[in-house]
């Protein structure tokens, strides 16, 4: 029985396909390679470049492959670019989301793996924010998984249907073994961002909001190493595979950093000064944003190995350096 993962030459979804082969998975990857990069993929998983929203092709790969379950990463991530374009984001995130949940359906693929994402919580009024916390997205980005979550529901109450949609706060860092991380170029992530500026890739680092209602005035994040977010997937799966049910997780360490303390965190790892500059706040920002992560801890017995800024600032910056030293060459 083998896993197809949508996105799987993407930052996550590479992980997830590493953590899935070296679980002794059979792995087939899905991906359009418009942000992915297909030297990214595990050699030892087939791969497939098409469209999600191909019913034809995703059917293909099921019975060809014996597809037992789909995790689905494909997708477009960035708030300020949703906002601008929502149409765009309403098209890949959503319409695309359920043209791949038709397939599962008529293919008879009975698990299903979601990457959702805290956006769907927008300035939640508690904060550690928990999977009970209403939806108010501020974002068509977060509109956009929202909706997802909401079909995916309504597909598993009318069918032989099993889903899980993991909540991801912020994803950071890289595969501690240096075999990827992070490529996508004029990325927005933080960690990324400040470890390019450090190494000289960028001129300056820009901090967007500094009169937000937080402990330095800068906008508050739960990040997540990579790694962890990949075992969170293995044992989501497995939950599935043993009947648990549907279910929903955040996937967050708990505890927030402001942007000023990961600049300082880049800084301190890195060994470098880089110039920072302050901007205005962007649209669809929320201020503070937390998870809540009991639930998946004491349901799932998620362990995480890389809970510490630190740590996932290092392999985030190892990684940048590769790519830098591999450009060069």
């Amino acid at each position: 029985m083998t896993v197809l993962v949508t996105g799987g030459a993407g930052y996550i979804g590479s992980h997830m396909v590493l953590a899935l082969v070296e679980a002794g998975e059979d792995v087939v990857v899905l991906d359009n390679l418009s942000t992915g990069f297909r030297e990214a993929v595990a050699p030892e998983a087939a791969f497939y470049r098409g469209d999600m929203a191909d019913e034809a092709l995703v059917m293909r790969i099921v019975a060809r492959h014996d597809v037992s379950a789909i995790i689905h990463f494909a997708g477009s991530i960035v708030v300020p670019e949703s906002v601008a374009d929502p149409l765009g984001y309403y098209l890949n995130n959503t319409v695309k989301s359920r043209s791949l949940m038709a397939s599962a359906v008529a293919a008879g693929v009975k698990n299903f793996l979601f990457s959702s994402t805290a956006a769907v919580y927008g300035d939640p009024a508690e904060v550690p924010v928990t999977e009970k916390a209403p939806f108010a997205p501020m974002s068509p980005y977060g509109t956009s998984k929202m909706m997802t979550e909401m079909m995916l529901a309504d597909v598993a109450a009318a069918h032989d249907f099993t889903y899980t949609a993991l909540r991801y706060f912020n994803v950071a860092g890289a595969d501690p073994e240096g075999r990827t991380g992070q490529s996508t170029a004029r990325a927005t992530h933080l960690i990324k961002v400040a470890c390019e500026t450090a190494l000289g890739k960028r001129s300056h680092l820009d901090v967007y909001g500094t009169d937000y209602p937080t402990p330095d005035g800068t906008c508050v994040r739960d990040y997540i190493h990579v790694s962890d977010l990949a075992n969170a997937h293995l044992l989501a799966l497995g939950a599935m595979r043993n009947g648990e049910g549907s279910a929903v997780f955040n996937c967050g360490y708990g505890k927030g950093f402001s942007v000023l303390e990961v600049v300082d965190a880049v800084k301190r790892v890195s060994g470098a000064d880089f110039a920072v500059k302050l901007a205005p706040r962007r649209p669809g920002d929320s201020p503070q944003i937390v998870a809540g992560a009991d639930r998946i801890r004491k349901t799932l017995g998620w362990a995480p190995k890389y809970d510490d800024l630190d740590t996932i600032v290092e392999h985030a910056f190892r990684w940048e350096r590769h790519l830098g030293l591999a450009k060069a060459s």
